[in-house]
């Protein structure tokens, strides 16, 4: 043996930075500290997590590594720090913020010393460890919605403020039991030091009501479910689940709206109580083969449906299936999800079917996550409500992902996403606010080196949202500590979020829309330009005053230049014509095919044709103009799929994405489109492919021929435009990006042309490439040109 009674003793400061709160981190650091022999304390404060540590240089060393390279599966260390510190007599331990001696190890009590600087964790789902306790009947966490552990679990929807300890959690209100209190003292234990550590005697508990909010009376005289479950109120709710009762359950991060996916005349009466008619409902299901049942998934798809964030996953749907038609009709994806609580898995093992799991609000509201709001909003659409008395601190929707072959790309970043940190390419000189867009609205800040994104918000058109992005401001500053010093927001006037950026008294950072999604992209792949950003979506104001929507753009993280776009159209009705696509449809025929046959077939779509045909005959002066590729697709998606109107965002265009994939990549021989210059900049002319779509529709050609060609011919005239634009702008590198970059099918097609040229594509992956990434784009360019 290695005589190491002469080695010298040393001591050390270590400050570790990151996700660190609530992960577990503490307890982890304490067993490896014990393992080793280590004295020292370790402690939450509001920069993160400090050690203060003392023995053998070989010890200490093995800790700093294993803090890195071992950390737990929640954590994420971006730094340690490591201070000498001078060794003291062996004394026992002191007090933490005096001298210590080597003599033991112990976790210290949190310090509230200042700004709070430490990420907030994110809610993950639950652990195998922790599941097979719930489904034990010897264990007493048996049937137990509400298990979890240090390495699973809510985070950020419990969380009040940090450091993060249970006296800042909506859990500080449940006293821990004494067979609690030990395992939360127990450092051999996976709960030690586990905030929200709870048990059937000590901790939260289910009730099922009625919509009112009264005593539950019964469902239709149903009774039992597939499998034994421990809480009544589960058995209760799974029988009625099966009985073709409509709930609202009450999650992690708000409410759900739940009946059985398998039962038609549920999914249409959710769909007439709701008022949604047609925009796809996320399906939960018990566990991954139940998934892949309904949808083709790849090994990556799978790995993120499993992985802790739980996100909803969008894939090929197969048919038949056991789901309704109507859970997602018209669509060729479906998105699953897998339980993310312990309450979702014992209602999925009781039901015995999978589960609608819808977002508890109306329309674009923000979900339901109060107790009140839930009786309030969601009593008139439901027959009862599965509730609790955990409460949720913050709401928080759940995320959305797209598998597509083994590239992943989030649609919704929110639950298991938010408030995970984004870390840039160099640290900002000032703390700042960036207040998003209107649609799929989320806020930003920045501190230091890192963009820190909200949840999901929500539309805020609709006075809810609005009160919920004001909230959700509040609670990323004080979160994260951060006093905004600037705020970044959209050129457009009339978004609220403008407004309230001019309202604040702080210096402004006004971005153009285009340029956020071009940066967010850069963000998500940290990147700082330039390159040439390829940006189609709805609509977004130019620095002309019009609308844009289908732009190229040469970018870095201060600039853009507009360098090409889509050649401009009239918008008939303004916002009207987003609902009802059929406008931009006349438009465009009139456009390309002349007033004939825009009056025929544009007729066929809404008797206000003619008139409107007579109306564009004339001066178009006062009516506002678009670049928009997504109002281009709304107008095939009506021609083709006869889509007069939509009843969600973008439901043209999807319908026509969904009619394509009947045919495989390349079987069809792209539509023409043509080009031009104008101003100096490149401007794709889609007349030519409109008048071939109007020529094949009349001509009887078989609609997925027609939406396939369609999207080829797209696709071409982009990755043709893309090169050319590239190749005179010395450029090696295209971001694909906005709205109508969500199109896996025509994403799919100009990414890989684009590669074929020998040029550089960056699609999004983790920040969505549709408005919910707007607001990390924007932090990025005010801390980009406040360096100067």
């Amino acid at each position: 043996m290695t005589d190491t009674s002469t080695e010298p003793v040393q001591r050390w400061q270590l400050r570790v930075t990151g996700t660190v709160q609530g992960v577990g981190f503490r307890p982890f650091v304490y067993h490896h500290a014990v393992r080793l022999g280590l004295g020292g304390f370790v402690r939450n404060d509001s920069a993160g997590v400090l050690i203060e540590v003392e023995g053998l240089e070989a010890a200490v060393a093995e800790l700093g590594r294993l803090l890195v390279d071992d950390a737990p599966p929640l954590a994420r260390v971006t730094g340690v720090t490591v201070v000498p510190l001078t060794v003291v007599p062996d004394g026992g331990v002191t007090p933490p913020s005096k001298a210590i001696g080597a003599a033991r190890f112990v976790i210290a009590r949190s310090a509230d010393d200042g700004h709070p600087d430490v990420p907030v964790s994110i809610d993950t789902g639950p652990c195998e460890d922790c599941l097979a306790e719930v489904n034990d009947p010897a264990d007493r966490r048996y049937g137990y919605a509400f298990t979890n552990c240090t390495n699973c679990g809510p985070r950020y929807t419990l969380v009040v403020s940090v450091p993060y300890d249970r006296p800042a959690t909506t859990m500080a209100a449940f006293i821990m039991c004494p067979a609690c209190q030990h395992e939360y003292d127990d450092p051999a234990d996976r709960r030690f030091h586990a905030q929200p550590n709870a048990c059937p005697a000590c901790g939260p508990h289910l009730e099922l009501r009625g919509p009112g909010g009264a005593p539950w009376s019964g469902w239709g005289g149903a009774t039992g479910g597939a499998g034994p479950v421990a809480d009544h109120a589960v058995a209760q709710a799974a029988a009625a689940l099966r009985s073709g009762a409509i709930l609202a359950i009450k999650g992690v991060g708000g409410y759900h709206l739940a009946v059985d996916a398998t039962s038609s005349p549920a999914v249409t009466e959710l769909r007439r109580r709701k008022s949604r008619d047609d925009k796809p409902f996320a399906v939960m299901v018990p566990n991954g083969d139940s998934a892949r049942q309904l949808v083709e998934l790849t090994d990556a798809g799978m790995a993120l449906l499993a992985s802790p964030r739980r996100p909803i996953v969008v894939a090929p749907r197969r048919t038949p299936s056991a789901v309704a038609p109507g859970v997602a009709p018209g669509l060729a994806e479906l998105g699953v999800m897998l339980p993310y609580s312990p309450l979702h898995q014992l209602l999925l093992t009781t039901v015995g079917q999978p589960l609608v799991m819808t977002s508890g609000n109306v329309s674009d509201e923000p979900i339901a996550y109060t107790d009140d709001d839930a009786v309030d909003r969601l009593g008139p659409m439901v027959d009862g409500i599965v509730t609790h008395d955990r409460p949720i601190h913050i709401r928080c929707d759940d995320s959305v992902v797209r598998a597509r072959g083994d590239v992943t790309q989030v649609l919704r970043r929110s639950r298991g996403y938010a408030p995970e940190p984004i870390y840039l390419s160099a640290p900002a000189a000032h703390a700042v606010l960036a207040v998003g867009a209107e649609l799929k609205s989320t806020v930003s800040v920045v501190k230091g080196s890192t963009v820190v994104a909200s949840h999901h918000l929500g539309d805020l058109e609709h006075p809810a949202t609005y009160r919920a992005f004001l909230q959700a401001i509040d609670h990323m500053c004080h979160l994260g500590g951060v006093t905004p010093e600037m705020v970044a927001h959209d050129l457009h006037p009339e978004y609220l979020s403008t407004k309230l950026a001019t309202e604040l008294e702080l210096p402004t950072v006004p971005v153009q829309h285009h340029h956020a999604h071009v940066a967010s992209c850069l963000v998500d792949h940290g990147r700082t330009g330039p390159v040439l950003g390829i940006a189609f979506d709805g609509l977004g104001y130019g620095t002309d005053e019009t609308l844009w929507g289908g732009e190229f753009l040469v970018a870095d993280l201060v600039d853009c230049e507009r360098v090409g776009h889509l050649a401009p159209m009239v918008l008939p009705g303004g916002t009207a014509a987003i609902r009802q696509p059929w406008r931009m449809a006349v438009a465009w025929l009139l456009d390309s095919c002349g007033p004939a046959l825009a009056a025929d077939l544009g007729g066929g779509l809404d008797r206000r044709a003619d008139t409107l045909v007579r109306l564009l005959g004339g001066p178009r002066t006062s009516m506002p103009v678009t670049t928009s590729v997504g109002r281009l697709f709304d107008a095939v998606g009506a021609i083709v799929c006869e889509r007069s109107s939509v009843s969600y965002e973008g439901q043209a265009a999807i319908e026509l994405e969904a009619l394509a994939a009947q045919v495989p990549p390349g079987a069809m021989a792209p539509y023409p489109v043509g080009r031009s210059a104008r101003d100096g900049r490149l401007v794709m002319e889609p007349s030519p492919m409109v008048a071939a779509v109007a020529a094949d529709r009349v001509g009887g050609r078989p609609p997925p021929e027609i939406a396939a060609a369609f999207h080829e011919g797209v696709a071409a005239a982009t990755v043709a435009a893309g090169v050319d634009l590239a190749t005179m702008r010395g450029l090696s590198s295209v971001v694909l990006t906005g709205g109508v970059f969500q199109n896996a099918r025509l994403s799919g097609l100009v990414e890989a042309g684009l590669q074929e040229h020998g040029l550089e594509v960056l699609v999004h992956r983790t920040v969505p490439p549709n408005d919910g990434g707007i607001s990390i784009g924007q932090a990025a360019i005010a801390v980009a040109r406040a360096a100067g």
